[in-house]
């Protein structure tokens, strides 16, 4: 997991996946991004982001396309959702969920998201917040996205058997071939679920295994957000780590 970011930038753009309804369909380039990031409608803050966490790369690991719909768990601040809805376009469609257990803690959660899909050219966004187990879109997906929540699915506020709920609601919520990307800070290898609670991290092996076990294959990953320089040990929120964890990239395809 420390190769250099050179090289863990090739692996990300060379890896490939079946795309579900999209054959002979060739994998996008990050430059394929490039108006979707100077976006005149893209807030400031989200474009200081920008550097820290590789937005173009990113979209084309997941494979983001034209007229996909895509379902986004935890938009949090909306960084992910306004790309991925200029992305999509017009003919295309993204579902924010965010849990109503999440939204019992922090009511935010879910008026932060409904705010981003009030903003202007976001009119293909639609929210929705139910059970996550009963996690159910109304329309087939493409994809279902999510960067930075995925071990809160193991942390101390969630129900029991959160994690393999929502896997499971995931795999059928998604068409044939449809795609599940994972992004989330990384743990020690070895620690599994134990960092999910204290550190805000998950085991990338872990996470491997919880999803498989949903009945998703593993379709490719990225080291592109690796950091030698992130210890594993510290809280995600820590000032000395904050904004520069570690993470891993992981997308998964339903067969």
């Amino acid at each position: 997991m420390r190769r250099s970011l050179m090289l863990a930038a090739v692996a990300a753009l060379t890896l490939s996946g079946c795309m579900g309804g999209m054959p002979g369909f060739s994998d996008p380039s990050p430059a394929s991004f490039a108006s979707v990031l100077a976006d005149a409608g893209r807030p400031q803050a989200d474009r200081e982001r920008d550097a820290a966490r590789y937005p173009a790369e990113t979209l084309a690991f997941a494979q983001v396309r034209p007229g996909q719909k895509i379902g986004e768990y935890m938009p949090g601040g909306g960084y992910f959702t306004r790309l991925l809805a200029r992305a999509v376009g017009t003919d295309g469609r993204v579902h924010a969920f965010v849990p109503s257990e999440i939204v019992q803690l922090r009511a935010a959660y879910l008026t932060e998201a409904q705010g981003t899909a009030a903003e202007p050219g976001m009119g293909n966004v639609v929210v929705s917040s139910t059970p996550g187990a009963a996690y159910a879109p109304p329309e087939p997906l493409d994809m279902i996205f999510t960067a930075q929540n995925y071990h809160d699915f193991y942390g101390p506020y969630a129900p029991a058997n959160a994690g393999a709920a929502f896997d499971r609601a995931a795999f059928a919520a998604l068409k044939p071939g449809g795609l599940y990307v994972v992004i989330d800070h990384l743990a020690a290898a070895g620690t599994g679920l134990t960092g999910a609670a204290d550190l805000h991290r998950i085991d990338r092996q872990a996470a491997i295994d919880a999803i498989t076990s949903a009945g998703f294959v593993l379709d490719g990953e990225s080291e592109l957000l690796v950091r030698a320089d992130d210890p594993l040990s510290a809280n995600v929120f820590d000032p000395s780590i904050r904004g520069r964890t570690s993470q891993f990239m992981l997308r998964f395809r339903k067969p």
